[in-house]
């Protein structure tokens, strides 16, 4: 396409787009934005609007459809939803004083990371962008939500770095990503960001990974002559990270990120590390198969009133604290406020008027804010000294601490309560924004509209009587403005001073000098007072974007307080206790109950149970039953419970006593990975892979049914080996219960000290079972499988089928494991000195009868033996055994 064949407006579109290609262009035509060519289609088709076209100077029209610019915000937020790029392109000079084409330049571009409204930004989630890269074998991870000024960054090293690096990426699940050429290739991180998360992910170009760039965008962005000042290193990978980050944002949003005005640096290990694969088993915030958020234990936690505490306790949901100073400092808050309901009740009350601060004062930071978000703001603000005197009773460490903290901010209150009109409109340039006695010259031109009326009826009145003409009336159109209209019959009486504008035919019209003053004063008045109510309200609101850091630090104070009475009164509703948390190394929870669970069927109908284990004496408990007893609920609840009350809430138990986990593992069932070509035992055994290189003897592991995607035999090996592993206190030595139906496995409770025996009591009614829920020491020796077929209602003639089959396996079986006493199993012992003993173990494949094969076996010369030979000889043993 030539450039120089197209029309002026066309060629200012075209060179606009060629430096945003990756992009879908609005362009800014009047009321609406503008696509043409490609984009017009792309549009057209993903918003399912008309495609039009337009006269551009070529032979044919040009493509072309369009949105309104007033609800421009929801079809972008569509496209963004939809993976694209979307560049906003605005008119920058008044088309009444430009020479030519209006002035237009790209103000935005709009992406997954930086969208501020739509559907895809939810009130109670965070939307996250960030940035990696890779130096020198370390990564620099820097995420940020700039909906609400968030951002931080983290820097990973050491052994097992990338796989720390992917489970905060599965903490965060951003929306966008920016990787460098390093980790952009790397397959395992950029497959698992795609496969995990709907993703925008893009590389980062080699320019802004440049060290002297990356120190001046850091150094002015914060104001700060050198990078110590915010915490990083000059050449290090976070610090790289964090630079890009701002960069890409700075490029694409075009204003000054004020909002971004803190960097929090943070360690990966100050927080309970948990893979996707934990997040996922245990529902902490969706459903594993709906992905819903009823049903997860963010949806019995939250009962905050504000969108800032409900951010607040599912980010702390997603990292719980390790540290039990910390952990302590929360459950006091919590049971401080569980024990005063009427305190509760009224800082609920108060955060019930609480709008999301943090995404006003983003709104404001990027100049889209209107009187409404202000009005918002000041309703917020209103309330803080009720908060503020309210917290002054408090006796509790953490809340002692936001009340010494606290700024009510009443200066900010107070300007925006004497400058905004309560009922402003939503349009900024229409005026009606700007309350009386705020400003002078606002006050006079209101003046002058409000007499416009009375002056040009008292004109009327003088020219009548001055003149004689009865019915002489001053009139108004938008070409001539005001005027003396009269008729002709009274032609004959008009005065001198009467111009004349123009002649109809069986009128006249005419201004007069003074006609015109007032004119000109009352047109006028209505147009400089739009403008100047706009200016004002700018200035308003930059004052109010100079007070950010104390406005985005009150609205972290009421996330964490809205977190606290929200915790307080699940705890208080559900009858939670409050744990005691301590640096041991022992979990000791009496009546443990699954909060979701619970919630769902009701407290009175759900069947508490026990644990109790320590890294000595009870450091694996075996669980054995039949499948729907409740086992792996039971231990779903268990790591449920610890991870409540390392969040700081209290937990559905009698009494629980919990020794700090440093991380949660759960291997709880699996399912094909179809997309890599993985089958299920392949996902099982890459998550046990993970579990048993990464857990730690402060982890605590929930592992159901380790090695059922797989033959009998080399299942129950695995499982084995898997528990001896788990159970060697030099080796791994960490918590763990473990569900099988490997009832073999039973038998190793012998041979190891630490390991416990445990089943889901059923009650037998003849060829019925009634599952009891309940978890008693001990194992059983069958699953009950074809009792729970009948539950579940398989056909009458497919059971009694299974029971005479299952009746033959038990009398004909030709493969167990014979494991006895005087036969112990394969587990490493220490003996007295520290050296590891291996104790014997006879691993029995076949009965007495088949000794003459085993026999025959080890008579054969094999290196005597012809390949036809070999071949008869295994056909002849074959049928023997057969």
């Amino acid at each position: 396409m030539m450039k120089m064949n197209v029309t002026p407006m066309m060629k200012q579109y075209l060179d606009i787009k060629e430096k945003h290609q990756d992009c879908l262009l609005f362009f800014r035509l009047g009321d609406f934005y503008e696509m043409f060519f490609e984009d017009a289609k792309t549009a057209s088709r993903e918003l399912e609007i008309t495609l039009t076209g337009r006269d551009c100077g070529l032979e044919e029209r040009a493509p072309m459809c369009g949105v309104p610019f007033h609800a421009a915000d929801n079809y972008i937020g569509r496209l963004v939803e939809k993976g694209y790029k979307v560049a906003i392109c605005e008119q920058v000079e008044d088309a009444s004083l430009a020479k030519g084409i209006v002035k237009r330049e790209v103000v935005r571009i709009v992406t997954p990371g930086t969208i501020l409204e739509g559907s895809t930004v939810s009130e109670g989630k965070n939307n996250y962008i960030c940035a990696i890269v890779n130096k020198d074998n370390a990564y620099g991870l820097s995420i940020s939500d700039v909906t609400t000024g968030e951002w931080s960054v983290t820097y990973i090293e050491g052994e097992k770095n990338t796989r720390k690096l992917l489970d905060e990426l599965a903490k965060y699940s951003p929306v966008e990503c920016l990787l460098d050429q390093i980790t952009y290739n790397d397959a395992e991180i950029y497959d698992f960001i795609k496969s995990k998360f709907v993703c925008m992910t893009q590389q980062i170009p080699n320019h802004c990974l440049d060290i002297s760039l990356s120190y001046s965008l850091l150094t002015r962005h914060f104001n700060v002559s050198s990078l110590e000042g915010i915490g990083l290193i000059d050449d290090r990978a976070d610090t790289l990270a964090a630079s890009s980050l701002l960069y890409y944002l700075k490029e694409t949003q075009k204003n000054t990120l004020s909002h971004m005005h803190t960097l929090s640096l943070y360690n990966v290990d100050a927080y309970m590390l948990l893979d996707m694969s934990t997040r996922r088993n245990l529902e902490l915030t969706e459903t594993l198969r709906e992905k819903r958020r009823k049903g997860s234990l963010l949806w019995v936690l939250d009962h905050t009133k504000t969108a800032m505490g409900s951010r607040y306790i599912r980010k702390c949901i997603e990292q719980p604290l390790i540290h039990a100073d910390k952990i302590n400092e929360r459950l006091d808050a919590t049971e401080e406020l569980k024990n005063n309901a009427l305190l509760r009740a009224d800082l609920f009350e108060a955060l019930d008027h609480i709008y999301d601060i943090e995404r006003l004062m983003s709104k404001a930071a990027y100049g889209t804010c209107n009187a409404k978000d202000l009005l918002s703001l000041k309703a917020s603000l209103g309330v803080l000294p009720a908060i503020y005197n309210l917290l002054h009773t408090c006796n509790s460490t953490k809340l002692i601490k936001l009340y010494q903290n606290f700024d009510a901010l009443e200066d900010v209150f107070s300007m925006i309560d004497a400058s905004i009109l309560e009922d402003a409109p939503l349009s900024l340039r229409e005026g009606s924004l700007i309350k009386d006695g705020f400003n002078e010259e606002v006050d006079r031109l209101r003046q002058i509209k409000k007499e416009g009326t009375s002056w040009l009826m008292a004109i009327e009145a003088k020219e009548k009587e001055k003149t004689g003409i009865k019915n002489l009336k001053i009139k108004y159109n938008k070409v001539f403005g005001y005027f003396l209209e009269v008729t002709q019959s009274y032609h004959h009486l008009v005065p001198d001073y009467f111009i004349r504008k123009q002649t109809l035919s069986n009128c006249e019209r005419y201004i007069t000098e003074e006609l015109k003053q007032v004119e000109s004063d009352v047109l006028g008045a209505d147009d400089k007072l739009n403008v100047l109510e706009y200016q004002l309200f700018t200035q308003v609101r930059e004052n109010i974007v100079s007070q950010m850091d104390r406005l985005l630090t009150v609205s972290h104070f009421i996330a964490e307080l809205d977190m606290f009475c929200s915790l307080a009164d699940v705890a208080d509703q559900y009858h939670y206790i409050k744990p005691v948390i301590n640096h041991g190394q022992t979990i000791n929870i009496t009546g443990s109950r699954h909060p979701v669970v619970e919630k769902i069927i009701g407290e009175h109908s759900f069947i508490a149970n026990d644990v109790y284990l320590d890294n000595k004496t009870h450091q694996v408990m075996l669980l054995t039953g039949p499948n729907m007893a409740g086992k792996s609920t039971f231990m779903r609840q268990v790591a449920l419970i610890v991870l409540m009350a390392q969040v700081g809430s209290f937990v559905p138990a009698e009494n629980a006593e919990i020794g700090v986990a440093d991380r949660i593992f759960t291997r709880v069932g699996a399912s094909d990975d179809l997309a890599s070509g993985q089958s299920t035992f392949m996902v099982e055994m890459m998550e046990v892979s993970n579990i048993l290189h990464h857990a730690t003897k402060d982890s605590l592991l929930i592992l159901d049914e380790i090695g059922r995607g797989t033959s009998t035999l080399d299942g129950l090996s695995i499982a084995w080996s898997i528990i001896e592993h788990i159970a060697t206190e030099d080796k791994l030595g960490a918590k763990t219960l473990f569900a099988t139906h490997y009832h073999e496995l039973t038998d190793l409770e012998k041979n190891i000290p630490s390991l416990k025996n445990y089943c889901v009591a059923v009650k037998e009614m003849g060829e019925d079972i009634i599952f009891l829920h309940k978890i008693v020491p001990g194992s059983v020796d069958h699953s009950y499988g074809i009792q729970v077929a009948k539950l579940a209602g398989v056909p009458s003639m497919v059971l009694e089928r299974a029971k005479s089959i299952l009746s033959d396996l038990e009398k004909d079986q030709t493969h167990h494991l014979n494991v006895t006493a005087d036969k112990p199993l394969p587990v490493e012992k220490m003996d007295k000195k520290g050296v590891a003993q291996q104790a014997s173990q006879q691993l029995s494949l076949f009965e007495n009868k088949h000794v003459h094969v085993i026999n025959e076996l080890k008579a054969l010369d094999v290196m005597d033996l012809t390949p036809m030979k070999a071949l008869q000889v295994l056909y002849d043993l074959q049928k023997k055994i057969r």
